[in-house]
């Protein structure tokens, strides 16, 4: 289901981030009670990591909402000015920092953000794909500040977590799908959180490419080609 034309869609999703609405589970439970912790963390800042569609957006979502923080794109610091991209807020999440490694602008700019953070007492919730004391962060006092760091991990998921995954980027989407749907993909599927969020995609694309309802006989054309890509 991961092909480029499957993936297509022709509104993005609504995606919800309320707290009511994140998927609990054992591989998120130690994120979730050093999120509970704040402000007690290590040095003001803590490194929430996983892969690519584990939670951790939803969860800076729910810390920001909570803290009374701005959110600030990773995709930011290079043409931004820190003061200008905190605002008046004392508390900031920074999603997707780790892709700003190797960028001497975004880098200077995250190690302002962070000091002025530290200056006004605030905290700093740093989203990535690794632990940031594991970026490859050119900047020497940036990387010190990185490697004194907290840092938690979502784990991977058990498949009642990527059951409820797979539901809820189902019901993003608002697409009505057949009871049993989810699980029987679940188990077809890759074991990460991304292929949920990739299946979903693919069932929208397919539904709306042929004018269909999503039924098991479609979820199991869609798991047959990518099965077989080449057919």
């Amino acid at each position: 289901m991961s092909g480029p034309g499957q993936l297509a869609f022709a509104f993005p999703p609504s995606v919800s981030y309320a707290e009511a609405d994140f998927v609990p589970g054992p591989c998120s439970a130690e994120a979730r009670a050093w999120l509970a912790r704040w402000p007690d963390w290590p040095s003001g800042r803590l490194g929430l990591w996983g892969p690519e569609g584990s939670g951790k957006s939803h969860l800076a979502a729910i810390w920001a909402a909570r803290a009374g923080a701005t959110i600030v794109p990773g995709t930011a610091l290079a043409a931004g000015e820190a003061p200008a991209l905190l605002g008046a807020a004392r508390h900031a999440a920074i999603e997707d920092a780790d892709r700003l490694a190797g960028d001497p602008a975004a880098e200077r700019t995250l190690f302002h953000l962070l000091n002025l953070l530290a200056e006004a007492g605030g905290t700093a919730l740093l989203t990535g794909r690794a632990a940031p004391a594991r970026w490859p962060v050119v900047l020497p006092d940036l990387r010190s500040r990185l490697a004194a760091s907290g840092a938690v991990a979502i784990a991977a998921p058990d498949e009642a977590v990527l059951a409820a995954v797979l539901a809820k980027a189902l019901a993003d989407r608002q697409l009505a799908v057949e009871p049993d749907l989810v699980a029987y993909l679940v188990p077809r599927l890759p074991r990460t959180f991304a292929a949920m969020q990739q299946a979903a995609a693919a069932l929208d694309h397919a539904a709306l490419a042929g004018g269909r309802r999503i039924t098991r006989a479609l979820a199991a054309r869609l798991v047959a080609a990518d099965d077989n890509p080449e057919s």
